[in-house]
C-alpha cells in the first residue's frame, strides 16, 4: 500500500523499551491500515518481541540500529558519536523521505536536537516548540512551549501561538482556536518581561484569536484552545497537572476503602468515575509533537507504555494528511514581519 503514513519509532529509546515499544507499535497496525510502522532498534531483540503478536504483514518493518542513545548521556555528543544509534536511525528516517514521523520515548535533548540538526527547521521557523495536548474540562488544549526553549524570545511566542493555531484547527477540527498566555493576571499590564512584550505583539496578530491572559487556574477549565508560554513555565503546567493528577486519583481511591459504607457507594460510583477519569487521561492524547520541522518529531513521556506509543503512532496520521508541516510554512511564510529588537 504506497499511501501509507510511514512513521520511524525509536524502538530502543524510554524505560519499557522494547517490549512496551513494540506492543504499542503493533497495536497501532492492528488498529489503523493507514501506518506503517519501522522499528528501529536491536534486530534480534525486536524481531523475538514482535514473534509474540499478530499483526497485518507488510505494516511492521525492523530497521538495525547496532547503539543506543542513554538519558543521562549529553545530547550533542550523544548524537554526533552515536550514528547507529536507534534514535538517529529513525530521525534520518525521516530526513531521506523513507517516513512522514518520528516517535520516541527515549532521550528527550537528543531528540530535541535531532530534531533540528538532522530533520531540520521550516524556513522562517525561529524555535521548534514541544506541544503537548492536556485535557481539560471542555476537551482539551495545547500547551506550547514545554520543553523546548526555556529562554524564548517574543518573536518565538508568537510563531508559537501561529503553530499551536494550526495543530489545533487541523489536527484537533477546533475552529478559530482561542490563544491565551500565560499570565499570573488577566490584565495587560501584568506578567514579566517576556509577557509584557509579547502581549501587544499576539493581540495585533490578525491571523490568531488572540483572547488575551490566561492564569494558570483557568487552563484546566479550558479558557484557551493554545495556551502559550515559553518552555519552563510550560514543564512546570505540564509537570503539575500530572501530579495533581495522580495525588488527586490516589486519595480517591484511598477514600473510597476506608469503610464498608464507601466501598459500596465506590461500587455504585465507580463505571462514571471510571469514564470521567479516562476523559484526563494524558495517555490518549500521545505525545508532544515538535512544531516547526520539516518532518513531524513526536516526543513522548519516558515511562510510556503501549497505549501512549500506540497513539502517539496514531496521531502522525491525522498530522501528515493534513500536512500540517507545509500549512505551518505557509503560515510562518506570509506572516506580517514582527519587529523583535532583540532577535
Amino acid at each position: 500500500m504506497s499511501d501509507w503514513v510511514k512513521v520511524a519509532v525509536d524502538a530502543m529509546g524510554g524505560d519499557n523499551a522494547p517490549a512496551e515499544t513494540v506492543k504499542g507499535a503493533v497495536e497501532a497496525v492492528n488498529e489503523s491500515n493507514k501506518v506503517k510502522v519501522y522499528l528501529v532498534g536491536l534486530k534480534d531483540v525486536l524481531e523475538r518481541e514482535l514473534a509474540g503478536y499478530t499483526y497485518p504483514g507488510g505494516q511492521i518493518e525492523v530497521v538495525h540500529a547496532s547503539e543506543i542513545i542513554e538519558t543521562a548521556e549529553p545530547p550533542v555528543m550523544a548524537i554526533r558519536k552515536k550514528k547507529d544509534s536507534s534514535l538517529v536511525k529513525a530521525l534520518n528516517l525521516v530526513k531521506d523521505g523513507t517516513c512522514d514521523a518520528y516517535v520516541s520515548a527515549g532521550s528527550t535533548g537528543a531528540t530535541l536536537v535531532g530534531g533540528q540538526v538532522i530533520v531540520g527547521r521550516i524556513k522562517g521557523v525561529e524555535r521548534p516548540p514541544l506541544a503537548p495536548l492536556i485535557p481539560t474540562a471542555t476537551g482539551c488544549s495545547l500547551l506550547i512551549d514545554c520543553g523546548a526553549n526555556v529562554d524564548a524570545r517574543p518573536s518565538h511566542l508568537v510563531q508559537f501561538a501561529k503553530m499551536g493555531s494550526v495543530y489545533m484547527e487541523y489536527v484537533m477540527g477546533v475552529k478559530n482556536p482561542k490563544v491565551g498566555i500565560v499570565n499570573i493576571g488577566a490584565e495587560e499590564e501584568k506578567g514579566n518581561a517576556l509577557v509584557k512584550e509579547t502581549f501587544p505583539l499576539l493581540k495585533n496578530c490578525p491571523d490568531i484569536n488572540f483572547i488575551g491572559s490566561v492564569e494558570a487556574r483557568d487552563i484546566p477549565a479550558g479558557a484557551a484552545d493554545v495556551v502559550v508560554c515559553e518552555a519552563f513555565v510550560g514543564n512546570v503546567i505540564l509537570k503539575t497537572y500530572e501530579g495533581v493528577g495522580l495525588t488527586l486519583i490516589s486519595k480517591v481511591k484511598e477514600g473510597m476503602m476506608t469503610s464498608l459504607r464507601s466501598k459500596i457507594g465506590a461500587l455504585l460510583v465507580k463505571p462514571a468515575l471510571k469514564t470521567t477519569l479516562k476523559a484526563f487521561d494524558l495517555e490518549q492524547y500521545g505525545g508532544a509533537p515538535m512544531l516547526g520541522l520539516k518532518g513531524l518529531v513526536v516526543k513522548t513521556h519516558g515511562s510510556s507504555k503501549a497505549n501512549e506509543i500506540k497513539n502517539s503512532i496514531l496521531q502522525c496520521i491525522t498530522f501528515t494528511e493534513q500536512k500540517i508541516s507545509d500549512k505551518i510554512r505557509e503560515k510562518i511564510m506570509t506572516q506580517e514581519v514582527v519587529s523583535d529588537p532583540k532577535k
